[in-house]
């Protein structure tokens, strides 16, 4: 018999965006990749997860090593670069799923986490946005825009406001021409300044969409206790985890009170406890990904946030 952690009280439930969540505490992008262990994750209690991040092609990512723990202070620096199976292979795998599990109604929420092929030129980007947007369509119950990857050379470039109108407004349309459009979220990052952030707010009332994913890895190394020398040794990439923390909420606290709590935020960034949770929450978030925090606390970390609100 297949143990569960799985944390269902009705008090933890959560109804936002059209969707029934069994718990606010989500598995962020880039560890399920490949929707390989939907039915591992959803033991472990997840309330949902985001998959991907997917591309239109397969594609090996970067060279290896590309991922780097730095345990005293509880972070990790990757540079995967969007290594995937491509978006035929996930949606079948997706469409299985899909049907064991689909009206299951207390089932795990996934969401597709989308991105661009690394050949693809940024002229080119909203139509790789595109094919991995119709092809998900019918497997996924949410999207997420990813344009803040530091792994993928030049894509953050495709957060400047021009660029990133041209890739959300073509998806709203489509998603405005079904009989039962997806939530559309894009993922932002940390490093962005208030002008940016600015018109990342502009473009979401705009365009109306679901929401904001806050945020992807930071490129910053500030306050580390690795030495310099060793950060030059592991090189370029995105840094998650504690470090994160602060940053991550400072953003989400930005977007809400610029927004005037008009937009639903889902925070990521340095999530290891009930106490980290919490304070997104306070913060804005109507829900929580982890990821750093899943790979240092254990499986057991859906339980453990769970159980800090039960008790409250």
């Amino acid at each position: 018999m297949q143990k569960t952690y799985t944390p269902n009280d009705i008090s933890l439930k959560k109804e936002i965006f059209g969707l029934s969540f069994r718990n606010g505490i989500g598995l962020g992008a880039g560890f399920d990749k490949n929707a390989m262990y939907l039915r591992e994750l959803e033991a472990l209690g997840f309330g949902f997860v985001e998959i991907g991040t997917v591309t239109p092609l397969a594609q090996q990512g970067n060279e290896q090593p590309r991922l780097f723990r730095l345990p005293k202070d509880k972070a990790i620096i990757n540079r995967m670069g969007f290594n995937n199976d491509g978006v035929q292979v996930i949606r079948k795998r997706l469409e299985d799923w899909k049907s064991k599990h689909g009206k299951n109604e207390n089932r795990m929420i996934i969401g597709g986490n989308i991105g661009k092929n690394k050949i693809t030129p940024n002229e080119d980007a909203w139509k790789d946005y595109e094919i991995c947007f119709h092809a998900l369509f019918d497997c996924v119950d949410y999207f997420t825009v990813n344009v803040s990857s530091p792994n993928t050379p030049g894509l953050r470039e495709l957060q400047e406001k021009d660029a990133l109108k041209k890739i959300l407004g073509n998806l709203q349309n489509i998603n405005r021409s079904t009989s039962f459009p997806k939530p559309l979220f894009v993922k932002i990052a940390p490093d962005l300044t208030n002008e940016q952030l600015d018109d990342v707010i502009d473009l979401a009332i705009e365009l109306k969409l679901s929401g904001l994913v806050v945020s992807n890895t930071t490129i910053s190394r500030e306050g580390l206790s690795v030495s310099q020398k060793e950060l030059e040794k592991i090189g370029n990439g995105g840094l998650s985890g504690k470090p994160l923390q602060k940053r991550s909420t400072e953003v989400l606290q930005y977007f809400k009170e610029k927004s005037g709590g008009k937009i639903p935020l889902i925070a990521s960034g340095g999530i290891f406890t009930g106490e980290d949770a919490a304070e997104k929450f306070n913060y804005g978030a109507s829900l929580v990904q982890v990821w750093t925090g899943f790979i240092y606390e254990g499986p057991a970390i859906v339980k453990k946030i769970a159980n800090y609100f039960k008790r409250k």
